[in-house]
């Protein structure tokens, strides 16, 4: 009987352990600037599949710094989302300036 009362304590707080971090993600208006291999940014390691790319790590800093170091590297995004913090039209065109 302990054993199983172990068993869903346990099982209660997986979702705890289990939750997904938050995305770090972009859209290039140009998906030809796209790198062809992974670049990493203020320690983000950057993908890219066309004109999507996606990132893991990095350092802990505002979205609108993040957006604008990728840019110097990539060229102009469309859509920007920096550990789940997503930019406004308005921090985009900021961005791309």
């Amino acid at each position: 009987m302990r054993v199983l009362l172990i068993a869903a304590a346990l099982f209660a707080t997986a979702p705890a352990f289990a939750q997904a971090p938050a995305a770090t993600r972009l859209t290039l208006a140009d998906p030809a600037k796209a790198p062809t291999r992974a670049t990493i940014i203020d320690g983000a390691r950057w993908s890219c599949e066309g004109a999507t790319c996606t990132a893991a790590g990095g350092t802990e800093q505002p979205a609108t710094r993040a957006c604008r170091r990728v840019v110097q590297k990539f060229g102009a995004v469309t859509e920007f989302s920096y550990k789940g913090t997503e930019l406004s039209a308005d921090e985009l065109a900021a961005c791309n300036a």
